[in-house]
């Protein structure tokens, strides 16, 4: 429990944001009403489980605004990820030395836990990693881009936040 009585795990994952939101959720987790709430606004979870789906999702959204960004390789679900180290997902960048020339590889990995969440918070996870692919801070310019490619951004990835507090106190939802 932090000092104004917002338990440490909602103040982990909703530490940017003002304590009157984090009593809030406080209360929704209290009353029992998280998971109501989620369900209501996503009802169902995607059906992208598999590796192919989910690289075919990611490319649909980088073609759709961001064509003349560097190609991406790879994009899996990865079980090293984990949430406690606040990643939902990473972008990583892989050089390869193929004879004189030095090649360069995208690849995006999705914490495994995802595999059962509803499409549009998956969708905000992959338009997040795919922003790394221009811009590699978390800055206005990076958030500019993540609210172009899904204008519903910051509100998803809230959203997004209050589920994985949910999930520390009561487990999974969408499964």
């Amino acid at each position: 429990m932090s000092p104004n009585g917002i338990p440490n795990a909602v103040k982990s994952y909703l530490n940017g944001y003002s304590v009157h939101i984090q009593e809030q959720v406080v209360a929704l987790l209290e009353a029992g009403k998280t998971k109501e709430w989620l369900t209501k606004k996503y009802p169902q979870a995607h059906n992208l489980s598999g590796t192919k789906g989910l690289y075919d999702f990611a490319m649909e959204i980088k073609n759709d605004f961001m064509r003349s960004s560097p190609p991406i390789s790879k994009v899996i679900y990865d079980d090293k990820i984990h949430v406690i180290n606040n990643a939902l997902g990473l972008h990583t960048f892989v050089s390869r030395k193929q004879g004189s020339k030095l090649k360069a590889k995208n690849e995006i990995r999705v914490a495994s836990l995802f595999r059962n969440l509803p499409e549009p918070l998956l969708r905000m996870i992959l338009v997040h990693e795919l922003a790394h692919l221009k811009e590699k801070e978390h800055n206005k310019a990076f958030y500019k881009l993540c609210c172009y490619m899904e204008p519903d951004y910051h509100q998803l990835e809230f959203d997004l936040r209050v589920y994985l507090t949910h999930r520390d106190q009561y487990g999974d939802i969408w499964t």
